[in-house]
């Protein structure tokens, strides 16, 4: 049985939903199957607000890759799609996070899983409910998380 995996897309920068799909269709290419996608969000920017709106949305993906691997991968393809890094959590024209690998629990340098910061992210929990309801996160439903985000930063379901 393959691991539920749960990929997070977000852009802000130039034509936000075609890098929304070519992250997508680039991820197929690569052997990573999108099974399940939610809906697009705009949201507003967190931590660096002085920024463009976000357009984000959760995958549900299937892959033979390994958690390393699947990271090395979406990077990759952030570079190949045209993000340029610039500051930390600055504008991007196409950030993919690995948010969740079935019940890996995992900390190294370049990644932790289950993402760290998911559950104080509404641009995240929102899309995750969408398409994975029953879904827990640190022994508690999306739904509580939901409860105890002090800042909101979605706008609207496009």
């Amino acid at each position: 049985m393959m691991p539920r995996i749960y990929l997070a897309l977000g852009s802000n920068v130039g034509n936000r939903a075609e890098h929304l799909k070519d992250a997508i269709s680039t991820l197929e290419a690569h052997r990573v199957h999108i099974t399940w996608a939610s809906s697009v969000y705009e949201t507003g920017a967190m931590y660096v607000t002085d920024q463009d709106d976000f357009l984000n949305q959760v995958v549900e993906v299937e892959t033979d890759f390994k958690p390393e691997e699947l990271l090395r991968i979406c990077k990759q393809l952030e570079d190949e799609l045209g993000r340029e890094k610039t500051i930390r959590f600055g504008p991007r024209s196409i950030d993919i996070d690995i948010l969740i690998y079935g019940d890996v629990s995992l900390k190294t340098e370049t990644l932790e899983l289950p993402h760290p910061r998911m559950c104080e992210r509404d641009f995240v929990l929102v899309p995750l409910r969408e398409i994975a309801p029953d879904i827990l996160l640190a022994w508690n439903t999306i739904e509580y998380w939901m409860q105890h985000i002090s800042e909101k930063s979605i706008k609207r379901k496009i």
